[in-house]
């Protein structure tokens, strides 16, 4: 549905500027990404009004695109479930965070710690420019980010910090580490 639409709108673009550098493809992959984006922040802020858990669904998309941007992570095929998932995941730790005690909390950032070191970054190698020679410095900052939330001590951080690391992890056929 959102590459349809997508598509669409690619068509439409270069048809109304025939002469631009960017091809239909080019148009359509970008255009993806925005939609999936934008429609992924408004089903889940339209949600949170409904349920009133607004703040914390905004915590949760902060922290989560934060930590997703210097480690990556697993990509889902379709953006239709990218956007699916997300949105579920954005709801369900704002809703479960409220529930975590103090020492989930611990427990929580320490395992965020463990899976940011392990796995940190994870996948970025085709959707990012990002030079191999970063890597480890993208680990450290993954490792600095998880690590803030044991001097803040939030439930939502915690839980929005632990659903992003879940999506680092990664093993090759011989379950070793995965890039």
């Amino acid at each position: 549905m959102i590459n349809l639409i997508a598509n669409r709108l690619a068509v439409s673009i270069k048809s109304s500027i025939p002469n631009h550098r960017a091809s239909v493809n080019v148009l359509q992959f970008s255009l993806g990404i925005v939609l999936n984006f934008m429609l992924i922040v408004t089903i889940s802020l339209v949600l949170s009004f409904v349920f009133g858990i607004t703040k914390e669904v905004v915590i949760v998309m902060t922290a989560f695109a934060m930590l997703r941007q210097v480690t990556g992570g697993i990509h889902l095929k379709s953006g239709l479930t990218c956007v699916i998932v997300s949105t579920t995941g954005i709801l369900l730790v704002a809703f479960l965070s409220k529930y975590l005690s103090g020492n989930i909390i611990v427990i929580l950032n320490i395992l965020n710690m463990l899976l940011a070191a392990r796995f940190a970054p994870s996948r970025i190698e085709k959707q990012s420019r990002i030079n191999k020679k970063f890597f480890l410095l993208l680990n450290v900052l993954a490792i600095l980010i998880v690590y803030t939330n044991t001097i803040v001590g939030s439930p939502i951080l915690a839980a929005a910090f632990f659903a992003q690391c879940l999506t680092l992890i990664h093993f090759d056929k011989e379950g070793r580490k995965g890039n």
